[in-house]
């Protein structure tokens, strides 16, 4: 029961420190300094941190306007509730997934 915790606490660990970068950014666009590239802000996004982006978007009023910014990101949380409600409906898929692909590697078909 312990690792379903510590996931969370990770999770939202994560999503803090991206909401932190996209209000980092949105300073640095007032204050014309550097800023955080959009690739990164949206590789943030894809490795975890999609709720932190949109909450920093929502509350900061940040990239809420920027295309194709905002059709990147929210294709990227459409991916990722369409992972979580496949491991919900199946969880065992990415083991089988797994099982599949070291059987192929293993036994090569000529």
């Amino acid at each position: 029961m312990m690792i379903p915790v510590i996931l969370l606490a990770v999770y939202l660990v994560f999503n803090l420190a991206v909401f932190l970068v996209y209000r980092r950014d949105k300073q640095a666009a007032q204050q014309g300094e550097r800023r955080v590239r959009e690739s990164t802000l949206l590789w943030l996004a894809f490795l975890g941190g999609s709720a932190g982006a949109v909450l920093a978007q929502r509350l900061l009023r940040h990239k809420t306007r920027k295309e194709p910014f905002r059709s990147i990101l929210l294709s990227i949380i459409v991916l990722q509730l369409g992972l979580v409600a496949s491991l919900l409906i199946m969880p065992d898929w990415p083991q089988r997934l797994l099982v599949f692909a070291l059987t192929l590697l293993q036994n090569p078909k000529p």
